[in-house]
């Protein structure tokens, strides 16, 4: 016998274990909470079903100086489409302003070509400078050696001068 979809999922009176809301297990290591049964019979009684649940990001977001340059390069490349596709209308209509468009494009295309360039540039300074990048010639693995190095000088010479103040008399070279 055929059964349709009202038949499968049975009836509202079942005890949750329908086949649209059945508990979804936690995700490990992600913090994503269990839908529990408090929460299957609200969706029951108010018909209201999410239709999605938010996970987190898989990636983390950009550093800000990058995520700068990245919405300024998108703005002035769409900008520059707009402008190219302005001259490309102006042409077809014949209109004065079809040469004006035009060279206001390429010129859109030089800056949009420095934009792109420089979310690059800052990227690539941005993981040099924060280490992100672990190859040996890296230079912030180089600063990161030489911050410990003054740390541990520091720390040493902090113990000097406390083993040198705790001896009372004995550092002192003459009396008054």
């Amino acid at each position: 016998m055929l059964m349709g979809t009202a038949e499968r999922r049975g009836a509202p009176e079942d005890d949750g274990a329908a086949e649209g809301t059945a508990p979804v297990a936690e995700v490990p290591d992600r913090g994503i909470p269990a839908a529990g049964p408090d929460t299957r019979a609200r969706e029951r009684q108010s018909g209201y079903r999410p239709l999605w649940h938010e996970e987190p990001a898989p990636r983390r977001r950009l550093p800000d100086p990058v995520r700068t340059a990245a919405v300024r390069a998108v703005l002035v490349v769409s900008v520059t489409l707009i402008l190219a596709m302005v001259a490309f209308l102006c042409t077809m209509a014949e209109s004065w302003l079809a040469f004006p468009m035009v060279l206001a494009s390429v010129a859109g295309t030089v800056v949009a070509t420095w934009g792109v360039l420089d979310v690059w540039v800052t990227r690539q300074v941005w993981n040099q400078r924060h280490g992100v990048v672990s190859v040996p010639s890296s230079t912030a693995r180089a600063m990161r050696r030489e911050r410990r190095r003054a740390r541990r000088q520091d720390r040493a010479a902090e113990r000097d001068r406390g083993r040198i103040g705790r001896r009372g008399g004995a550092g002192q070279l003459s009396h008054p």
